[in-house]
């Protein structure tokens, strides 16, 4: 919702005044007023303590108290901008609630008397942190920058990496109150138009007073599926891989305050592919993605299977009748299963909460602790301790931490429906969980592609890494507008 807007007054006090009950300056410590006097004119500039860069203000101050009254004329505020005032980003509005906004997100606000428009100076400057290898996508080999919590730096790091002249940052706003910076960043000559302005529709229609979770509030407005817990948008805080998905075609969305870049669209097994494996070559890279995808299947399918056989040991082949548990243990499987999860999540949040000092001596505490005292008591048998640590090793080599976080969800679902119905209930729920994979959309394309609708193209990338082409061969669903330039 846009604020009204309030065009600047002849009288130069009634702007100062206007501007100062607008932003509070005599109740913020941080808000900044200084009232100057240059070439015979009253002048004040707002500034935001923290965000202006101060030697390149006090160099402009340096260059104004040189002018002469005769030297503004006739047309002061064009003598100014293009001459007086040597900096690059210059610009000038008529509304005075827009340039109060502006000193809140970081500029110089200046004005002047006689003229009847406020000069807007963009030398403003973000405490950050220096780029660094982002945690959850770590690389053998590659680069070691990431993406960081401001904006501006983050569509440097893109364009660095992404020289194309199609490529686009479109600006925007988001929050009644906040006025979040975000960029949509794709390439013009690939990325479907209907799809960014598709895009840009449902951005603009964001109504709130902020964001202050940045990406993941956003996420609640575009994906508009509150109870499904597969995520539809990729993340990534890698230059390099949000260069790739550009160069497919896929619509970045870059916001400030977050290092994470939000992907779209991105279908269930854009989720479960990593840097690492176009890192090393094709043969190796497949192999690592086969490795990956067996361990997030199994970090879904293995523990109702194993409580399957346990209840129902018939089912086993007379070769394989030692996977069943030799030693039930005092509480029922099922239940020493649940605990275990339980306990898992209560670690994880554990370490998320530890400083990393502290992780190791963590680490040791839960594996004596859960592994062996639990069995010892007779919590745990030994086999559902192996189980466990198969299904969190598979959560963990998941890609992508929403995916990792949905998987186990269906786990536990799944479980508890094979605990209900047996082995029809296992059958049914892998089935009723394919079909709704299949069902859903990302931006109006099917999660499930490319097995469904199936393309040959699509399922011969995705199932194994193949080795880069000659000529890109992007996405289908996408719709690039040169699918093979």
């Amino acid at each position: 919702m846009e604020s009204e807007k309030q065009p600047v007054f002849r009288s130069f006090t009634k702007n100062v005044e206007y501007m100062n009950e607008r932003l509070g300056v005599d109740e913020s410590f941080d808000l900044i007023r200084l009232d100057l006097e240059y070439a015979g004119r009253k002048m004040a500039m707002f500034m935001v303590d923290g965000f202006a860069k101060d030697d390149i203000l006090h160099l402009l101050m340096k260059f104004l108290a040189k002018l002469e009254p005769e030297q503004l004329e006739p047309d002061p505020l064009q003598k100014l901008l293009k001459t007086y005032i040597p900096y690059m980003e210059l610009d000038n509005v008529e509304d005075l609630n827009q340039a109060a906004d502006t000193v809140l997100a970081g500029p110089t606000v200046l004005i002047v008397e006689g003229i009847e428009k406020v000069i807007i100076i963009d030398a403003r400057t973000y405490t950050v942190r220096s780029p660094g290898e982002p945690d959850l996508e770590r690389v053998v080999r590659g680069s070691r920058d990431g993406y960081v919590e401001t904006i501006v730096f983050n569509t440097s790091l893109t364009r660095r990496r992404v020289r194309d002249r199609s490529l686009r940052m479109e600006y925007l706003q988001i929050g009644r109150r906040s006025k979040t910076d975000i960029a949509i960043c794709y390439l013009a000559d690939i990325a479907e138009p209907e799809r960014v302005e598709h895009l840009k529709h449902i951005l603009k229609k964001i109504d709130t007073d902020g964001i202050p979770m940045a990406e993941k509030t956003i996420e609640e407005y575009i994906s508009g599926r509150h109870w499904n817990p597969y995520p539809t948008i990729r993340y990534t805080e890698r230059p390099d891989t949000a260069a790739a998905h550009l160069y497919e075609g896929h619509v970045l969305i870059i916001i400030d305050g977050s290092p994470s870049v939000m992907i779209t669209p991105a279908t269930y097994w854009q989720h479960l592919q990593h840097a690492e494996e176009y890192r090393q070559k094709p043969l190796i890279g497949a192999y690592l993605r086969m490795v990956r995808y067996l361990a997030v299947f199994l970090s879904i399918f293995i523990l109702p299977l194993y409580y399957l056989v346990s209840v129902q040991p018939d089912l086993l082949p007379a070769g394989l009748d030692f996977i069943g548990p030799n030693e039930q243990g005092n509480i029922p499987i099922l239940l020493q299963f649940i605990i275990a999860e339980i306990g898992m999540d209560m670690l994880r949040m554990a370490a998320i909460h530890s400083p990393s000092s502290l992780a190791t001596a963590l680490g040791l505490v839960a594996a004596i602790l859960i592994g062996q005292i639990s069995v010892e008591v007779g919590w745990f048998s030994n086999e559902v301790i192996l189980y466990i640590a198969v299904a969190a090793i598979g959560t963990y080599a998941t890609p992508s931490y929403e995916m990792s976080l949905a998987n186990h969800i269906v786990r536990i679902v799944l479980l508890l429906i094979t605990a209900s119905f047996g082995i029809i209930g296992y059958i049914g729920g892998i089935t009723l969980w394919i079909l709704y994979l299949t069902r859903m959309t990302t931006f109006k394309i099917p999660y499930f592609w490319p097995f469904l609708p199936f393309s040959f193209r699509g399922f011969k990338e995705i199932f194994i890494r193949t080795p880069i082409p000659q000529q890109r061969n992007r996405p289908e669903f996408l719709h690039p507008q040169d699918p093979d330039r």
